[in-house]
């Protein structure tokens, strides 16, 4: 088994890891940290297939793709931490359902 599909299994766990969380989740902080996780099986999923293409050649664009994916998690990450600490100062619970009764 090549290193390739090794990462590719890693990366759908990940993946699968994340979503789970994502769902059974009600805070704003676990939903967060999911959606953390599972963009980090995409970016694993990204270097698995470059691998996969050719495994004795480094694919450039993979590798920058990822680079641009996880500037861009931190500046989301950055935004909905900032979200959730206004959300935080306004309703007093982080719980996604008593914030979604508190809206009307």
């Amino acid at each position: 088994m090549s290193i390739g599909y090794i990462l590719l299994i890693t990366a759908a766990i990940l993946f699968s890891i994340g979503i789970a969380i994502i769902l059974a989740r009600r805070n704003l902080i676990r939903i967060i940290i999911g959606m953390e996780i599972a963009a980090t099986g995409v970016n694993i999923n990204f270097i698995g297939l470059s691998l996969l293409k050719n495994p004795y050649l480094i694919d450039p664009l993979a590798h920058t793709i990822v680079i641009i994916s996880i500037l861009l998690d931190g500046a989301l990450i950055g935004v909905a931490l900032a979200m959730t600490l206004v959300v935080y100062r306004k309703f007093r619970t982080l719980d996604v359902d008593k914030i979604r009764k508190l809206r009307w």
